[in-house]
């Protein structure tokens, strides 16, 4: 647990409390001061004996006991001051605002690391530093602004940047959101996102705490912290949208094996914000509209009403909302046709519900009840309500506002005109109510909170493997790529189904192979990485002169170290592979074979260990899914197959997390049977 005067100091001591507002000293003191913080309330800074009304000390050693330190000087100065606190003052909580660490300079890491190890050796907390601070309902520990008002049901908000804090909570306070608690975790030294979410979920309280919170990521030092306490908060009944930053990579990595070129780290971030049950947002407004969501009751279903006044931005809803797979079905009742006669001639009601630019408050609040009560296929409505300015139109608002209080079904207000229908917006807003400007943002932002799944299994069952037989012949190998015999050994372990196969050395072993495996046969080289750009890969012999033949081109091939026999099999290529990424674990990928993989690049990736829901999940979400299922008369493939073996494979690596690197490239799958025609590992103890 972090040390709780972090949350609920008693005492507070400003390093550096300066009367300039303008400098983060004196910006946080004043934060301090008008947040009615009820503790005792300190100042330290060598010139002064007053900062602000407040009584300052010239030599912090003159201080009495504190719980809290915010550090507003230079770097440099901070490890002193530092140790004397938390040995003679007994402070156990730091807040660190000030940068020259470890963004700017070696030097400044290295300084960084010095008050990681002060606040260490006491058992206290550290924020920062290079931080924006802390904004709790008991303290306001930050130097910028916006300062929400503070709402128990607000968000939880954390964040590693300071500064897209302060731009997100600015854009969101306009659309009504509200802020629980506010954390800038700045450099991240002692405590970041992952270890400030442990402690909202050990200290959830189901009564008090906040259920929604959003995060702001840049590096995620800690996956299987934020994984588990982010899964567990969400069972709880939370809800979690996070923007992970830096995304792209400069420049492409080397990769020995198709799973290598695929599996990215931000690939690992999907697979864990997906196992986690987290929203990923792409950016400030994608978040935003995301917690506005949060803000309304679960959508349940598909099947979106849109009712509106305007007619563009309801057809630019339906294209979000259908691009994004939800739908805007057509309506057409006797319930429907009852409610045209209420509405002016000219309005629509076959969806979206148009009652047009006259229509009145009262007419909406119809229209929403029919849909509410009568249209029984509707799931959720989306409301699109904005004015040319010829009339108020607070009536409209209110109207909306009694009808969310009150409708079974979620109603959304999207409320574009935010100049001429300002002072409305705002009564609506002062009611405790969030609206969403622009309505293609916040149908992408509905469809990606409905297709977020809840958190996986926290431990999934996995199928049985020979464990002995996997770790002989991890234990017995050295780092690199394994040979096919220990492959073959590794699959068997785990039953993944493979061809039949042999590997030969000279041209009379080839013949004979051949014959023992059945006619037609293919044959690979041994070595080189990918077989077909060097003529590596011949189909469909049929002859054992055919056979001696190619043996005698291919063993001269670069690198080939043998020739892989194995019977011509059909079906459709299917790809499975895995790849150890650093902190995260095992990625476990799949989707279309051969060389669609290169082409295509549709793929789904897990974070492994996985159960068979993940693993049918990720089948059904690649591209080509149809092309697995059956598509226009041609026979798919056994998914539940190819699920089995995902699952086989993450017991594989479960079993052997020594591999690096492992694909399974081409499957063959037709409706009875998947078997694997070539398999590379790669080991790294």
């Amino acid at each position: 647990m972090i040390h709780p005067a972090l949350f609920n100091p008693k005492s507070i001591v400003v390093v550096g409390g300066s009367n300039d507002i303008h400098k983060p000293g004196g910006a946080v003191l004043r934060n301090l001061k008008e947040g009615n913080f009820k503790g005792d309330l300190f100042v330290t800074n060598p010139k002064e004996i007053e900062v602000q009304g407040i009584r300052s000390y010239p030599d912090p050693a003159q201080l009495p006991d504190v719980d809290l330190a915010i550090f507003a000087i230079a770097a440099k100065y901070i490890p002193a001051t530092m140790t004397l606190l938390a040995e003679l003052k007994n402070t156990r909580a730091f807040i660190v605002l000030s940068a020259g660490f470890s963004e700017e300079s070696k030097e400044g890491r290295i300084l960084e690391e010095e008050l990681v190890e002060i606040v260490n050796r006491c058992g206290g907390a550290l924020i920062g530093p290079n931080c924006t601070g802390v904004l709790t309902p008991n303290y306001h520990g930050i130097f910028t602004k916006p300062i929400p008002k503070l709402d128990p049901k607000g968000c939880d908000f954390i964040t590693g940047s300071g500064a897209t804090g302060c731009f997100i909570m600015e854009a969101g306070i306009s659309n009504g959101l509200t802020f629980s608690q506010v954390f800038a975790v700045g450099n991240s030294a002692q405590l970041g996102v992952e270890e400030i979410l442990e402690h909202l979920d050990l200290s959830f309280d189901p009564e008090t705490s906040s259920r929604i919170k959003l995060l702001y990521v840049e590096n995620i030092s800690k996956p299987r912290l934020l994984l588990k306490h982010a899964s567990s908060l969400i069972r709880k009944g939370c809800r979690i949208a996070a923007i992970k930053a830096g995304a792209s990579e400069a420049g492409s990595r080397a990769a020995s094996s198709h799973t290598g070129a695929l599996a990215s780290p931000d690939v690992a971030v999907d697979a864990l914000f997906r196992k986690a049950g987290i929203v990923r947002c792409n950016g400030r407004e994608d978040l935003i509209s995301v917690a506005s969501v949060f803000n309304y009751p679960e959508l349940k279903g598909k099947n979106m009403a849109i009712i509106t006044h305007a007619g563009g931005p309801a057809v630019m809803l339906t294209d979000a909302l259908s691009n994004a797979g939800l739908n805007v079905p057509h309506i057409d009742n006797p319930d429907s046709k009852e409610l045209l006669t209420q509405l002016f001639p000219g309005s629509s009601v076959a969806n979206p519900i148009d009652f047009l630019a006259t229509g009145t408050a009262s007419q909406l609040g119809t229209i929403i009840d029919y849909t509410d009560q009568k249209f029984d296929d509707i799931d959720g409505m989306a409301v699109i309500f904005g004015t040319p300015g010829l009339n108020p139109v607070f009536d409209v608002y209110n109207l909306l506002d009694q009808k969310i209080s009150s409708a079974s079904k979620p109603v959304f207000p999207v409320l574009p005109s935010l100049l001429t229908a300002r002072e409305e917006i705002a009564e609506f807003v002062a009611h405790g109510r969030v609206f969403f400007p622009d309505e293609v943002v916040f149908g992408n932002a509905l469809a990606r909170v409905f297709h977020t799944p809840p958190p996986c299994p926290e431990n999934p069952v996995l199928p049985p493997t020979n464990y002995q037989r996997i770790r002989k012949v991890i234990d017995s190998h050295p780092d690199g790529y394994l040979p096919p015999a220990a492959i073959r050994d590794l699959m068997d372990a785990c039953a993944i189904p493979r061809a039949g196969e042999k590997v030969v050395s000279n041209a009379s072993d080839a013949a004979a192979a051949a014959a023992e495996l059945g006619y037609p046969v293919v044959m690979k080289v041994v070595g080189p990485v990918h077989k077909s750009d060097v003529g590596g890969v011949v189909l469909n012999v049929r002859e054992e002169q055919r056979v001696i033949e190619e043996f005698q081109r291919m063993i001269r091939i670069k690198d080939t170290t043998g020739i892989l026999i194995q019977p011509m099999l059909s079906g459709i290529e299917l790809f499975t592979g895995a790849k150890f990424e650093p902190k995260f674990g095992h990625l476990i990928l799949c989707g279309m074979g051969g060389i669609f993989i290169e082409v295509l690049k549709d793929v789904s990736a897990g974070l492994s260990p996985i159960d068979q829901n993940e693993a049918l999940s990720m089948i059904r979400r690649l591209k080509s899914y149809p092309i697995i299922r059956g598509v226009r008369g041609q026979k798919g493939v056994n998914e539940a197959l190819f699920a089995e073996i995902l699952l086989r494979l993450s017991a594989l690596l479960t079993a052997a997390p020594e591999i690096t690197e492992l694909d399974f490239n081409p499957l063959l799958g037709t409706e009875t049977r998947i078997v694997a025609v070539d398999a590379r590992i790669n080991l790294k103890h």
